[in-house]
């Protein structure tokens, strides 16, 4: 698969509105493709994929997305990188970026990236992410949590990084996975400031309704 370009230096507004979404290999593979359909068409702003080896055997078996080309069939639009080419444009602080989203956060990629151990074009983007204090967010999903999740949680907290578990909010009354999703990911995209009309907004409720 072929890495996207550096953009030239007349280009840095835009290249500032860069989004990169990693996938890994946890259940929640479809986060990852609602992020990416989302992100297309958006003003201003450019979408990078990467997918680990896991996350290829998820998208396979829970979207029926078997290859490059699926992903790119289902969610177009954006530029794709292979997890084993850790000389890619996503490696460096000089490719620069807005943020990092990472839909779904497995708990083995979720160490890698607490521990910094960039073995992968997507560990190696997350850690370069958080060297560069841009924004990283990760929707890991995995219950009930061990002690070393918790505390892989807390280390990438205090590094700058934000944990967002694609929890649902049944008080919108879904009636659909597909509006579940949407308001987990809609959620990711109100920390990325991506503008979107995925999901419903709370409005409140009026003191006698709620007595």
């Amino acid at each position: 698969m072929a890495d996207a370009e550096a953009a030239p230096s007349s280009a840095v507004a835009r290249t500032l509105n860069r989004i990169v979404v990693g996938i890994s290999g946890a259940s929640g593979a479809i986060y990852g493709v609602r992020l990416l359909q989302a992100l297309q068409g958006q003003p201003g702003v450019e979408a990078h994929a990467v997918v680990s080896d896991a996350g290829w055997r998820t998208l396979q078996h829970e979207c029926g997305v078997d290859g490059p080309a699926a992903l790119q069939a289902l969610a177009p639009g954006h530029q794709l990188h292979d997890v084993r080419n850790v000389g890619a444009t996503l490696a460096s602080g000089s490719f620069r970026s807005h943020a990092m989203v990472v839909a779904p956060c497995s708990m083995r990629t979720l160490a890698a990236i607490a521990h910094g151990l960039s073995d992968n074009l997507l560990t190696r983007a997350a850690d370069v992410t958080l060297k560069e204090r841009r924004k990283l967010i990760l929707l890991v999903r995995e219950t009930p949590l061990n002690l070393a999740h918790l505390r892989n949680m807390v280390a990438v907290t205090e590094m700058g990084g934000i944990i967002c578990p694609p929890v649902p909010a049944f008080y919108l009354h879904p009636q659909s996975i597909g509006d579940i999703v949407n308001h987990s990911v809609a959620r990711a995209l109100d920390l990325l400031d991506v503008p979107h009309n995925l999901a419903k907004r709370w409005q409140g409720v009026a003191l006698a309704e709620a007595a």
